[in-house]
């Protein structure tokens, strides 16, 4: 997301309008889940993915329409059979998504992106609000843009009941993208701050049950194994990322920082001992290792002897998972994403409440506002 928005400032800063497809709702195995994005230019180039195959090459065609057109669109998709192969897909999948138009003589977007851009760099929290009424016309829809800030504060300009803000922003939507209609108008909300990505070094049962489980709550979930016949799309259904690696004893370049989980649970005390060596000292927010306490200190003690100091060793949460007597790979998976997420929240912080009250209604257009006023 960051990245994300960073290219989209650069591009308004260029004066060039393009079109942001979103990821809706979906339901079965489509390629990415809610919230997954990808800028389109009017060339037809992108940034970002929503996972490629027939949905993207789609969305990539209803975006060039959009901007052609100038307007965004919401629109139905429904793979199955050779629609679902061409995306790597074991089964179909159907739902929604925003192909949204972003004007660049619109300075409210530069304003918006500019701020998310911010916001993700310094790793606050922020939402971004879609509001989009049906046009009636071809299945176009009317759209206004806001950021909320924790403090309530706006940037961009639209028309809505602050005590509707808050509940916007309440509740699963702080972390998951989350979707509400009221008075015929649908209300998209994206959260700013990632909800991290989960390394799961390990492709065994008990990964699994972690994988699928940790994207259910808003993490995304990368799992490395060096046997494809484990790390494969059979075992782990999109939207977890399955990467088959050579060797955990030299691990590929891997995107770790602030908002990385690291879980270990490979097959073996030596694999996980040069996992651990490898990602110890790493800007992680989270590592944990799976094993008993005396595992763990065979491991630390090996470790020691290679130059790892004892103070280093004990940011790592292992046994790994909260202590809820856990034994079968469903409750291991519980009691470790249930870590996970406490560990997230820990180090988020508390969320601000944001203030104000009224009776605005929520989906008139600014225009519409200002002559009632």
């Amino acid at each position: 997301m960051k990245k994300l928005c960073e290219s989209v400032v650069r591009l308004l800063q260029q004066s060039e309008s393009f079109a942001v497809a979103t990821i809706l709702d979906k339901s079965g195995s489509a390629p990415r889940g809610e919230g997954a994005k990808m800028v389109v230019r009017a060339d037809g180039s992108i940034i970002g993915t929503i996972g490629g195959g027939r949905l993207e090459a789609s969305a990539i065609d209803l975006a060039r329409e959009t901007i052609a057109a100038r307007r965004p669109v919401i629109q139905s998709f429904d793979l199955s059979g050779r629609d679902a192969a061409a995306s790597d897909m074991v089964c179909g999948g159907s739902g929604e998504i925003l192909v949204d138009y972003i004007d660049a003589r619109d300075g409210h977007s530069l304003s918006i992106y500019t701020e998310a851009a911010d916001i993700l760099a310094r790793g606050d929290k922020g939402w971004l609000i879609t509001i989009l009424g049906r046009t009636g016309e071809g299945g176009g829809v009317s759209r206004q843009q806001c950021l909320v800030k924790p403090d309530g504060t706006l940037i961009g300009r639209v028309a809505i009941d602050p005590s509707l803000l808050e509940k916007l922003i309440a509740g699963p939507a702080r972390i998951t993208i989350h979707s509400e209609v009221f008075d015929d108008c649908r209300f998209l909300v994206e959260p700013l701050r990632d909800g991290g990505t989960v390394y799961i070094f390990g492709a065994g049962h008990v990964s699994q049950k972690i994988a699928p489980l940790a994207e259910s709550v808003g993490f995304r979930a990368v799992v490395l194994d060096d046997r494809g016949e484990y790390a494969n799309r059979e075992r782990f259904p999109a939207p977890v990322e399955t990467r088959v690696i050579d060797s955990f004893e030299k691990l590929p370049p891997l995107d770790i920082d602030e908002d990385s989980y690291l879980v270990i649970v490979t097959r073996g005390h030596l694999h996980d001992r040069h996992v651990l060596e490898q990602v110890l000292r790493s800007r992680a927010a989270y590592v944990g290792m799976i094993g008993s306490r005396r595992k763990r200190e065979l491991i630390y003690r090996e470790m020691v002897s290679r130059g790892y100091e004892r103070p280093e060793l004990d940011r790592v949460h292992a046994p790994i998972g909260l202590d809820i007597g856990a034994e079968t790979p469903e409750e291991l998976a519980v009691s470790i994403v249930g870590e996970l997420v406490k560990a997230r929240s820990e180090k988020g912080g508390p969320r601000k409440k944001s203030g104000g009250s009224g009776s605005a209604p929520c989906c008139r257009t600014p225009a519409e506002q200002s002559g009632a006023a």
